[in-house]
């Protein structure tokens, strides 16, 4: 059934927008730590603002948020994603990934566009595999006949997070994991030097060593002379730990 029509550009919307945006700022504010602020900043090797609340502290704010707003339709769910999105804080940018994620009925092929947004404009580890995972992730399970052709092109994408989001997107789908696509991925990006990649090759064959370890090692033995060490070891770490 399609979603009701909301005008994305309604003073109505915007208003309900506004108030979530402000709600999640007034949270943030009277959980801020701002000793933590300059700490979180460094690990992420970023110079986006903090306001210095950890994962734990983030989640009473995820639930009100939830129960601000509930979307009527895709439109609504995000108009309310980006507008948390848009604020310069990380933890504003967490809160709307956490935000969609609360509403499993619009994780789907009509939302990707909103996914990829966010992957290319988050351009890092945090922002990316969790969109990737949980969001993409998901979508492509409830719709594969419609998103597998976007991981097919998103995969030669020029934009290696791109690239890494199609690797990775399958992580917890364990025995329903398209083995065909992952190995031809991870095969078409051997070359690849980019750390995060090297790196989301060996996490991928990783997880799925635990579904199909025969398999996992047959690929890396056979791409033995073009896997970086990486993405090897990273491959291998759980056949290794159960020798």
């Amino acid at each position: 059934m399609a979603a009701p029509f909301v005008d994305p550009d309604s003073p109505e919307l915007a208003e309900r927008v506004e108030a979530l945006v402000a709600l999640a700022h007034e949270r943030l504010d009277a959980v801020a730590d701002p000793e933590k602020a300059a700490p979180m900043a460094a690990y992420m090797k970023t110079e986006m603002p903090f306001y210095g609340v950890q994962k734990a502290g983030r989640v009473k704010i995820s639930k009100a948020l939830k129960a601000a707003l509930v979307p009527g339709g895709h439109e609504e769910y995000a108009a309310a994603v980006r507008g948390l999105w848009a604020e310069q804080w990380r933890e504003m940018k967490y809160l709307a990934v956490a935000y969609a994620r609360s509403f499993p009925e619009y994780i789907d092929a009509l939302s990707l566009p909103l996914y990829e947004q966010m992957i290319r404009e988050g351009a890092w580890w945090d922002f990316v595999d969790e969109i990737s995972i949980h969001l993409v992730g998901k979508a492509l399970r409830s719709e594969p006949d419609q998103l597998w052709p976007v991981m097919d092109a998103w995969i030669e994408d020029e934009d290696f997070w791109i690239q890494r989001a199609a690797i990775i997107c399958q992580i917890s789908f364990k025995g329903d994991t398209d083995s065909v696509r992952l190995f031809e991925y991870c095969d078409g990006l051997l070359h690849v030097r980019e750390f995060f990649i090297r790196k989301a090759i060996g996490w991928a064959l990783r997880e799925y060593s635990k579904t199909a370890p025969e398999a996992v090692i047959d690929f890396v033995e056979g791409a033995e002379d073009r896997i970086s060490g990486l993405s090897r070891r990273e491959a291998l770490k759980r056949i290794r730990a159960k020798k």
